[in-house]
């Protein structure tokens, strides 16, 4: 029988799916609607949204908490749904909301229903996973070296986007662009973005075990 305490995280969990999901199926739609706005086919559209370290997060958080209602107490779920995979979930839309915030708010002004997923890809659902880190901390504490654990996830993305890019011609980030600012600066600039990375997985691990304690 369930207790409170569960009702309440399956409440939240759910609550987190849904605002991760819609952030990511708006994008989607707008995404695929200014594709055949620019003569361009809907898989053009799909293909320029997966370019992004946010949408392939947002994408990240619906899973893990659409865990419990999907895969329930298999062994995928399980391992989907675990603390470690859900710290770097948190982790992860933790360091999209921030590195939005302060490196690519001001480089355009969206509005109408791109301003609406906009706010609910970099804010509405960093601020409810790091909620709901703080709310429902992992049973054990986790290690601080669970940091370098997550840190393949940002690593990965970043080899992706610069093999995408050099496929497509095109980067999702200016601050990863190779066409415009080289190997070198771009190397710097994922150096530093990694830090940050490894800084902010550190306060959530630190985050959780306080709360633990």
């Amino acid at each position: 029988m369930e207790t409170r305490k569960d009702l309440r995280i399956r409440f939240a969990s759910a609550a987190i799916a849904a605002l991760a999901w819609f952030g990511v199926l708006l994008q989607l739609w707008l995404s695929i609607r200014l594709a055949q706005h620019n003569g361009k086919s809907a898989f053009d559209g799909l293909i320029a949204l997966l370019g992004y370290f946010t949408v392939l997060t947002n994408l990240f958080v619906a899973l893990v908490f659409s865990q419990p209602f999907v895969f329930g107490d298999t062994r995928f779920g399980r391992w989907l749904g675990g603390d470690m995979l859900r710290g770097c979930a948190t982790t992860s839309i933790a360091m999209v909301g921030i590195a939005y915030h302060f490196l690519l708010r001001n480089v355009w002004a969206p509005e109408g229903w791109q301003w609406v997923a906009d706010v609910a890809l970099h804010y509405a659902t960093p601020l409810a996973a790091l909620g709901y880190w703080l709310a429902f901390p992992p049973a054990r504490a986790l290690a601080l070296r669970s940091v370098l654990i997550w840190c393949p996830y940002p690593a990965a993305y970043l080899l992706y986007a610069l093999v995408r890019g050099e496929l497509l011609g095109s980067y999702p980030y200016h601050f990863i662009d190779v066409g415009a600012l080289g190997y070198g600066k771009v190397l710097v600039n994922s150096l530093w973005l990694l830090l940050g990375f490894v800084l902010v997985g550190g306060a959530i691990v630190g985050l959780a075990r306080r709360r633990v304690r």
